[in-house]
């Protein structure tokens, strides 16, 4: 089953566009889009919280997503998470 991912980064103030950027320049969003199963993984900049980064992430099964877990880029995003980001939340759906 499809397996659909509403992930919520909220950035420490103003640093949502440099998080962005170093997602963009360490080549974390191109590496997960070319993941077998992936078939979304796009960030959206929030029009009403400037601190807010949303990522959408579609994946063929749960398999996909628990592989996408175990890569040097899921990691990498996570160290980079510890610099950048205050809280996140995620809101999972199956279809």
């Amino acid at each position: 089953m499809k397996q659909y991912l509403e992930v919520h980064y909220l950035v420490k103030a103003g640093l949502r566009e440099e998080f962005y950027e170093r997602i963009l320049s360490e080549g974390i969003d191109d590496a997960s889009r070319n993941e077998a199963g992936c078939e979304k993984y796009a960030y959206y900049f929030s029009a009403d919280d400037p601190d807010e980064l949303l990522l959408l992430e579609v994946w063929a099964d749960g398999e996909a997503v628990r592989l996408h877990g175990q890569t040097p880029h899921f990691a990498r995003l996570g160290e980079l998470k510890k610099e950048y980001v205050a809280d996140t939340v995620i809101n999972r759906s199956v279809r």
